[in-house]
């Protein structure tokens, strides 16, 4: 039981990471002298500028950038309330409040993933004009936000099936 409750530990950590490297990094969609993010659009890999009203269908980028943090916060939550109640539920009862809670998380990084899958060539229209965005690629925080949702929700179903055992 002791090693389960490592490895449950661990896969969690390992998904708040991942949710935290996703949202930080600069890396969501790249090309040749650009790369951008929820945040960020770089150029040459140094000179970046902040997202601001000015960058198309800003909207969009606010929504991404919303439900990135609320999914890292609730998984950041969701170990909190695991180790609470780790040590106050009773014997043979199910960790249900750490599931939703991950669950959740796993519902909005899949929802920020989702707009930015569909609305990238929008946000990038115009603002990149010196770029050809076409021929950019998405980055690998972009790959890790969906690795991240697969962690989350595979995190919230063991969290589902678990039991407290001695």
């Amino acid at each position: 039981m002791l090693i389960l409750l490592a490895f449950i530990i661990v896969f969690h950590i390992i998904s708040a990471a991942l949710l935290f490297i996703s949202t930080i990094d600069s890396a969501w969609w790249v090309g040749n002298g650009f790369s951008t993010d929820v945040w960020h659009l770089c150029f040459n890999g140094s000179n970046c500028t902040a997202l601001d009203d000015s960058f198309p269908d800003y909207q969009a980028i606010q929504a991404v950038q919303a439900t990135m943090i609320l999914s890292t916060i609730l998984c950041c939550v969701a170990f909190f309330v695991f180790v609470l109640q780790l040590f106050r539920l009773k014997q043979g009862e199910r960790f249900v409040l750490t599931s939703v809670i991950q669950l959740l998380s796993c519902l909005c990084v899949m929802i920020a993933a989702s707009i930015y899958t569909d609305r990238h060539e929008e946000l990038h229209t115009g603002y990149l004009y010196t770029f050809d965005v076409k021929s950019g690629q998405f980055g690998y925080s972009y790959i890790v936000a969906w690795v991240a949702f697969a962690f989350t929700l595979v995190s919230g179903i063991m969290y589902l099936i678990l039991r407290k055992r001695k």
